[in-house]
């Protein structure tokens, strides 16, 4: 009897719009993971969408009411939201704020290329590291909700599953990879943890945020490094200009080198609402995908899932 309570309990039901938990997060990724966690009991607004530079997003004066108004804020942290630190902070006496990365052991990250006390921000593109932010989400909507501890305890155990799976896919996948094919050239130095998981020399033509310049002498010593070491191919990215990367391009086939693009990567942002791509999974399936593919390595057209768009 006590058994069948206990699995009663564990599943809370739906609450109605007007009572859910009011939750504001600043990227696609955190606002997927509160989605997926907090469930029927949570309305969850994104603020920056497909396509959106996080880097240098500044809060709106709508996205302010809906912070102020929230009860609950979630933001990455790491420096990522660099234009809206200062908010934060003033927001930060309010009480609801909560930093998703702040929980994160620091011999887990990267250091930032562009300032010594900080860390590279980008931890979803592993998503060994996204199960300690989506414990942090967890932890955040329970502490808001406690009764809802229980609900949000078995939505956390089906998305951490589903990460489970997304590593053990990335590591069939890209392992498959031919190792000195294994180098991975993007717009910006977005995939670091993704490299060091996978075992991928990673380079971005602008550093670990897009605010930094990629200047004549970048693109000329990148265009030597494709010659030379004869790699076939690189990516743009859905959140950044694509214009370095052909420049790129076209400067290897000027020295009789052809590059291809090898598709467009989910960097700071996913796919398009209401699509597979624009959950944290499927973006991130979509990534080890397109990469594997492209640098000669063996993953099925349509991803882990079967679910990626035709011709991904």
């Amino acid at each position: 009897m006590a058994a069948a309570f206990a699995a009663l309990a564990s599943t809370a039901a739906p609450v109605l719009a007007d009572t859910a938990l009011k939750v504001v997060a600043t990227t696609g990724m955190i606002a997927d993971t509160a989605r997926r966690i907090g469930g029927d009991s949570v309305d969850v607004k994104g603020l920056m969408g497909p396509g959106v530079d996080p880097h240098a997003y500044r809060q709106t004066r709508t996205d302010i009411l809906a912070m102020t108004k929230a009860d609950l804020v979630l933001w990455h942290g790491l420096y990522l939201e660099a234009q809206m630190e200062e908010f934060f902070h003033d927001l930060e006496a309010k009480g609801n704020l909560v930093a998703v990365t702040d929980s994160l052991a620091r011999d887990l990250l990267r250091a930032h290329d562009d300032y010594a006390d900080k860390y590279d921000p980008h931890v979803w593109m592993d998503p060994r590291l996204w199960v300690f932010v989506a414990e942090r989400v967890q932890e955040a909507l329970t502490q808001a909700r406690p009764e809802q501890a229980a609900y949000f305890a078995e939505n956390a155990e089906a998305f951490m599953a589903d990460l489970n799976a997304l590593t053990e896919y990335a590591e069939k996948s890209l392992t498959s990879v031919p190792q000195d094919a294994r180098i991975l050239l993007t717009a910006h130095d977005a995939f670091g943890y993704f490299g060091q998981a996978y075992g991928f020399e990673v380079m971005g033509i602008q550093g670990i945020s897009t605010e930094s310049e990629a200047g004549l002498n970048r693109i000329s010593a990148l265009v030597d490094m494709l010659v030379d070491r004869q790699i076939g191919a690189v990516f743009v990215e859905s959140s950044v200009s694509d214009r370095s990367i052909r420049a790129l391009v076209e400067g290897a086939a000027a020295r009789g080198h052809e590059v291809t693009i090898g598709g467009e990567l989910f960097s700071d942002a996913m796919g398009e609402n209401g699509t597979y791509e624009g959950t944290y999974v499927g973006m991130i399936d979509h990534n080890i995908t397109v990469i594997s593919r492209a640098l000669g390595g063996e993953a099925p057209v349509r991803g882990m899932a079967d679910r990626l768009s035709a011709g991904t």
